[in-house]
């Protein structure tokens, strides 16, 4: 079985892969100047991979109440079941770009700001925080057998 994690976003959308194996892994981002590029982009990842399931970081506040982003998300949602006919699992993603954004300080050393910018513009950021929604879901099944 095969899950694609999204962390979505208005200009890009964080992307990352996992399996029975139960190891999220970050891929390149879906960044593009336009929505249908990005869809695109998704969608090739879906056929190359055989995705099964999509799992997508949902905006809670940090009292636990759903965020206004989280109408956005939830048409982004609705696009997705209805463009691929995939299940989709929503997963909170609470500070998962504060952590992705720690892990890439912590790889570099302390990079400077412009780095992260760069980092984020690549949309580096995002897939590692898709990574981290995906190992989060992928942690709470447990193994698959």
């Amino acid at each position: 079985m095969q899950w694609l994690g999204i962390d979505y976003g208005e200009k890009r959308v964080g992307l990352a892969s996992g399996d029975e194996l139960g190891i999220a892994v970050p891929l390149p981002a879906a960044v593009g100047p336009d929505h249908e590029t990005r869809m695109a982009r998704i969608a090739e990842e879906i056929r190359r991979r055989r995705v099964a399931e999509l799992v997508v970081g949902y905006p809670y506040n940090m009292d636990g109440t759903v965020s206004a982003k989280a109408r956005e998300v939830d048409g982004f949602i609705a696009e997705l079941e209805r463009r691929f006919g995939l299940p989709v699992h929503r997963v909170d993603e609470r500070l998962t770009s504060y952590a992705a954004e720690e892990q890439i300080r912590a790889a570099g050393h302390r990079p400077k700001r412009k780095d992260i910018r760069r980092h984020r513009r690549s949309g580096e950021v995002d897939s590692r925080a898709a990574a981290l929604i995906l190992q989060d879901f992928l942690d709470t099944r447990g193994p698959v057998s």
